[in-house]
């Protein structure tokens, strides 16, 4: 009794792993977060800002100043001994002064601490700091910019989804309809109320539906196989947030003011003009004097006349006025500023460009609703019209093809709806993502029709 429990406890075990291994119900939001956490592209973007904040800290230590340790070896020519014998001739209170001196050896030592510190360097200093600033703007943008980008390629496969099981669904209602309605036909064909034709025209347009369904579930699968590629898992994603459309949108304006006022694109140009700016102060310093203190400390030095008459510490400020620069300093002055005219075109440019896309998308997302709108009568008459043909041909007053169509057409009409309501969907989503409003996208999920 015992083993047969213990069997059914694994058998039951496997069908429950199974099941959830086959299916993961996901909503968008939920798949949102998923790609936020798992994207190798945003993963990278990531690293990129935490690369240019660290190199932005070790900008700061430009305020420090510089110290080493420096030892040398050198060999000198032995004209030393020239000097020992000068030195022959002196009194012997001279010659006291250099008692333990050594003036014949070749090979010396030195060891001393040397320190530098810039105190101005005409701003140039200053220009690496804002130059650091702006390169970490401008990858903490290309962060936003690709989030945002996944955002809305997250969108297509999601969505594209839950289109195609609508689409099979509707497929599936039409195979159920046209099988009813070739088993109605077999049987007036047999009672001789039918030709055989009628029959022959069901049998035909039951077989082309069942293409379609199998068509239909292909694509289903490899939808559903792209989107859980997307959000890189190892289980089939099953979306469970349906298709929607809202009664209304917010003013197209509200949409445009805060894409022009949050779009990271723009706020990577304003990153671009900043380090031209910065770019110019930095050659604008090379027609400035630089000031710096400096010092040295000897550690130690070797016994020779050179060592008892230098002292063994020294410090001081030291100025440096160019005089002549062969590094063509006026021209990349101009080629700075080049630069960030440049830039300030490019960002009226994309400004433009940006109030085109979010009127040209708001005018999408609209249009759909407009069409889902509409498509609502003709559904109805499309129901009505598939239930007067039946009937009819029950009765014998109408042809096998007419039932079909109307069938047919029925499908075609929830399909095009369906299809309205993914383009408004995904219209939304790019609004939503240009303005950089992503998060709201629940509150139009809850407010939708």
């Amino acid at each position: 009794m015992f083993k047969k429990m213990h069997h059914l406890f694994i058998v039951v075990s496997l069908f429950i792993t199974a099941f959830s291994a086959n299916a993961q119900p996901v909503s968008f939001e939920q798949a949102w977060h998923l790609l936020q956490q798992k994207n190798n592209s945003i993963a990278a973007q990531r690293a990129n800002v935490e690369r240019y904040q660290q190199l932005q800290e070790a900008s700061q230590a430009l305020n420090y100043p510089s110290v080493s340790f420096e030892t040398t070896y050198t060999r000198v020519d032995d004209t030393t001994e020239d000097i020992t014998s000068s030195l022959s001739g002196l009194n012997t209170t001279v010659l006291a002064m250099f008692s333990g001196v050594s003036f014949s050896e070749q090979n010396k030592v030195n060891s001393s601490i040397k320190a530098l510190w810039a105190i101005y360097t005409g701003g140039k200093i200053t220009a690496a700091h804002e130059y650091a600033a702006a390169k970490s703007d401008e990858a903490t943008a290309n962060l936003q910019m690709e989030t945002q980008s996944r955002y809305e390629d997250l969108s297509r496969f999601y969505y594209t989804v839950v289109l195609a099981n609508e689409v099979l669904k509707t497929r599936r209602s039409v195979e159920q309809g046209l099988t009813k309605h070739r088993d109605f036909s077999i049987k007036l064909e047999q009672q001789g109320q039918i030709a055989k034709v009628e029959r022959l025209q069901a049998d035909a347009s039951l077989a082309k539906a069942i293409v379609d369904r199998k068509k239909s579930e292909m694509d289903l699968e490899i939808a559903t196989s792209a989107l859980t590629e997307v959000l890189n898992q190892t289980a089939e994603v099953e979306p469970d947030s349906a298709l929607f459309i809202n009664d209304s949108l917010p003013p197209l304006s509200d949409f445009t003011n805060k894409t022009l006022q949050t779009y990271p694109g723009l706020s990577v140009l304003s990153a671009k003009e900043k380090q031209a700016q910065s770019a110019i102060k930095a050659e604008k310093s090379k027609y400035k004097p630089q000031v710096y203190l400096y010092g040295n400390y000897t550690l130690y030095e070797e016994d020779s006349l050179t060592s008892s008459i230098t002292p063994d510490w020294a410090a001081g400020i030291g100025i440096s006025v160019p005089l002549f620069d062969n590094s063509g300093r006026s021209d990349k002055v101009k080629a700075a500023y080049s630069s960030e005219l440049q830039v300030r075109y490019l960002y009226q440019q994309a400004q433009q460009d940006l109030s085109v896309l979010v009127k040209k998308t708001y005018f999408e997302a609209q249009q759909a609703i407009e069409e889902v709108q509409g498509l609502d009568s003709s559904l109805a008459l499309a129901e009505e019209n598939l239930k007067l043909r039946a009937k009819a041909y029950h009765q014998g007053l109408s042809r096998s093809i007419d039932v079909v169509d109307a069938e047919l057409y029925l499908a075609n009409i929830r399909i095009q709806q369906q299809v309205a309501k993914f383009n408004y969907v995904i219209a939304l989503n790019k609004l939503l993502s240009l303005s950089s409003q992503m998060s709201t996208f629940t509150h139009y999920q809850l407010a939708a029709l």
